[in-house]
């Protein structure tokens, strides 16, 4: 228990996630050798002639502030997928989650002396280190990016589909809608909202709804986030299709090369116009 108490201390600090930070956890899986008896052992050090198996134990080791500062700690150990052992500070022992977990309860109850070790490091240490990393976040967890909105359509294997995209937000927790004539659609009849992380530290979110064709008019995406001031809403905008961009182009163009011609034709007129009227009064001068 020694070398593993020191371990989780250094381990634990380094894992911290700036998402996270109001809970400070360390979250280990390693494979054991169990041997027949059930205790623990590392691999290779079981008794000659005893049978062992691979195995999967789990550490959640940590520690969290509540809303009114108050803080939690936790020393739980799963035991391939299942409850196991749990620390509990206030009578200093272990609660066993199943028979098998007994064997380690009474060896790792054998020292009173780490049992208080423990307990101070979940109600003293952890909650320090967690109270040291929060000031160093002040500014960057109270952060607020409002997100970016876009729908996109897509036609696959004849069925239409419509997603709502929710682009670099912060902080993670955001609601996105799906309404229909302004109204909302059932969970049933909208895929499940994924939410993920980016490499900058903000987040992306998408949500999906199947339509009919020629009805995506009606769909409207909603969404919610502390960044924005009021829901923001957007609707699918079909794309002009580019012959009719084109075609626009080069009608643009003919007008403007034949508004050109006329002015020079008009510029030409005029040039001639006043060249036979100068001849006139020459000729009128010379009588």
């Amino acid at each position: 228990m020694g070398s593993r108490s020191k371990a989780t201390g250094d381990a634990t600090a380094s894992t911290v996630k700036a998402e996270e930070i109001r809970s400070l956890v360390l979250d280990l899986r390693f494979q054991l050798v169990i041997p027949a008896g059930g205790v623990p052992r590392a691999a290779g050090l079981t008794k000659l002639g005893v049978s062992s198996e691979s195995h999967t134990l789990q550490v959640i080791l940590g520690c969290e502030v509540r809303e009114d500062n108050s803080t939690r700690g936790f020393w739980k150990y799963g035991y391939d997928g299942q409850n196991y052992l749990e620390f509990r500070p206030e009578t200093l022992d272990w609660r066993a989650a199943e028979p098998r977990a007994w064997a380690t309860k009474l060896e790792w109850e054998v020292s009173a002396i780490r049992a208080k070790q423990n307990r101070a490091y979940l109600e003293r240490d952890c909650p320090m280190q967690l109270q040291s990393l929060l000031a160093l976040g002040t500014g960057v967890l109270d952060r607020q990016v409002p997100p970016l909105l876009k729908v996109t359509h897509h036609v696959a294997s004849a069925v239409t589909t419509l997603r709502c995209q929710a682009l670099n937000f912060y902080p993670q927790n955001i609601t996105m809608r799906w309404l229909k004539d302004r109204r909302p659609l059932e969970a049933k009849d909208v895929e499940p909202q994924d939410v993920l992380p980016n490499g900058d530290g903000t987040y992306q979110g998408w949500l999906a709804v199947a339509v009919p064709p020629g009805e995506e008019h009606r769909y409207t995406c909603l969404v919610e986030h502390p960044g924005l001031n009021q829901p923001l809403a957007a609707t699918w905008e079909p794309s002009v299709p580019s012959t009719l961009v084109i075609g626009a182009i080069s009608g643009i163009a003919v007008c403007v090369i034949l508004f050109v011609i006329g002015v020079l034709f008009r510029i030409f007129r005029k040039r001639q116009a006043s060249r036979g009227a100068m001849g006139d009064y020459v000729l009128a001068e010379c009588e």
